[in-house]
């Protein structure tokens, strides 16, 4: 038994799903409007994961050219099988439902393969006969469903009828399902509550593929709607996975919130925990249904308690590396690497627009001091460059260097509900900056390298970038970046160190 913290993946991943092949655990999460699209973890022993790609990272795949904030792409399922990896998700803005595959995790993916299906969060299982069978969440007489039917998954191709296999237990959204076999039955695990605070994961059985399905006498198998003591909430989602040992996990999505606050800024992260079958055949999850920040298990080997959050980013390579996202699909043209620097050349295009020349990484603790150095190379008047902590076109905060009235500022800037705002406005002598945000539970501290030390511009509240508190439905994370804006800048370094709480 070895122990372990949770999150296992900390920050905006949610909607976790996971495989193994061999010895070998892959793990991918949504990315909504983010790009490139579905990340994919790796690890030897479901504790220390690394990025090593993502599944969509064409125009061709994934186009979200107009896709709404929290649109795009929902609740993706990996599964192995035969050789060939799957991964299928549903585009809500772009196409729908759809699967991809390829036989090399670390190569590219496929074009897509739509499936003529409606609803959300697609998943496939592999029998033991070798047939593929899809389930995903769809609409049935005015109430969601479960619906599941036999497919071709090199192509999408439907191979028999559809049926209805599910409506949850009662609990509102009953989505996200997964099949699973063993022990001489079909599992059917399902999500239900919606997503927020009374969020659960569920599970029924039967003999036969289409049901019926029985449901767990325990259900829910997951939650926390109960357990309100605990700063993890919102779980659910889960996956579940067999390792080489013959020990089961489970992977949800859950939220750590600020404090005492139902709040919550750092998006729906990915947990662990250990699963056992009952007596009756029935699994059980974590601490029965709960998860604690600190677990043990019979990991398949020992952690390696790797800090999972600080890093230095000096751009020595010819394209960023794996950490680094996009809003929507970017205009590569105003980015670039060349000489150690990373360039970007923004255009009219403010972060409240669709597809602003921004680049970021998600955001992973709590407390943290995020800073980048850039020279000004070029700027038109109202242009600037800068640092930003960004949770979609509606909810951010920037501080920047910036031409104004013939003069170059410093720039602290709010945008919230969509409301731009100017903060504060800070005389500045020269081209060259070092800008950093120091965050932790109430506020993003904006400062600025003066005089060899760092000199706070303003403070801004950290409930601004919660997701409970959009105007919007909203299901993402907040990214700490940089961006442009009339004007072309060289960054030198990209830096987080995460401090203590």
């Amino acid at each position: 038994m070895y122990s372990y913290q949770n999150p296992i993946i900390p920050g905006y991943h949610p909607d976790p799903s996971i495989c193994r092949v061999g010895d070998d655990f892959y793990l991918v999460t949504s990315t909504f409007e983010f790009f490139p699209g579905i990340p994919i973890y790796h690890s030897k022993n479901l504790v220390d994961w690394e990025l090593i790609g993502y599944c969509l990272t064409r125009d061709s795949q994934l186009n979200l050219e107009e896709c709404r904030c929290s649109g795009g792409l929902f609740a993706p399922t990996i599964r192995y099988h035969d050789g060939v990896f799957y991964m299928i998700c549903t585009n809500v803005t772009g196409g729908g439902n759809f699967i991809v595959h390829t036989r090399d995790i670390h190569g590219e993916w496929s074009e897509p393969h739509w499936i003529d299906q409606p609803g959300i969060d697609p998943s496939v299982f592999f029998d033991d006969d070798g047939k593929c069978y899809f389930c995903n969440t769809s609409g049935f007489q005015g109430r969601s469903a479960i619906m599941a039917f036999e497919i071709d998954p090199m192509t999408g191709k439907i191979l028999g009828d559809k049926h209805i296999i599910s409506f949850g237990m009662g609990g509102k959204s009953p989505e996200a399902p997964h099949i699973y076999k063993t022990r001489g039955y079909y599992y059917l695990m399902l999500a239900e509550g919606g997503t927020e605070f009374g969020h659960m994961e569920t599970i029924f059985r039967s003999r036969q593929i289409f049901g019926p399905y029985t449901p767990c006498p325990r259900n829910p198998i997951l939650s926390h709607k109960d357990y309100m003591g605990s700063q993890i909430q919102a779980t659910g989602h889960a996956d579940l996975m067999e390792d080489q040992n013959g020990n089961w996990w489970m992977v949800c999505l859950g939220v750590r919130q600020l404090g005492r606050l139902h709040l919550h800024n750092l998006g729906r992260e990915t947990f662990l925990m250990p699963v056992k079958w009952g007596e009756d055949g029935w699994p059980i999850a974590g601490n029965n249904g709960t998860i604690e920040a600190e677990m043990q298990g019979p990991l398949p080997s020992e952690p390696l308690y790797k800090e999972k959050v600080s890093f230095v980013d000096n751009f020595t390579g010819d394209q960023l590396g794996y950490r680094w996202n996009f809003v929507r699909n970017p205009n590569r043209d105003r980015y670039s690497l060349q000489g150690g620097k990373l360039f970007l050349s923004g255009g009219k295009e403010e972060l409240s627009d669709f597809t602003p020349t921004f680049t970021g990484v998600r955001q992973q603790a709590f407390c943290q001091h995020t800073e980048t150095e850039f020279d000004l190379l070029e700027v038109k008047e109202g242009g600037k460059v800068g640092i930003t902590a960004f949770y979609n076109l509606a909810y951010y905060y920037s501080l920047s260097l910036a031409q104004k009235d013939g003069k170059t500022v410093l720039l602290l800037e709010s945008c919230i509900h969509g409301i731009h705002t100017v903060l504060a406005q800070v005389p500045y002598v020269g081209q060259s900056a070092r800008l950093a945000v120091r965050s932790d539970m109430d506020v993003y501290d904006f400062m600025y390298w003066h005089d060899g030390k760092w000199e706070s511009v303003g403070k801004l509240p950290t409930v601004g970038l919660c997701t409970e508190g959009t105007m919007m439905m909203t299901f993402t994370g907040t990214y700490m970046g940089v961006f442009a804006v009339e004007a072309k800048a060289a960054f030198d370094r990209f830096a987080v160190e995460k401090l203590p709480e």
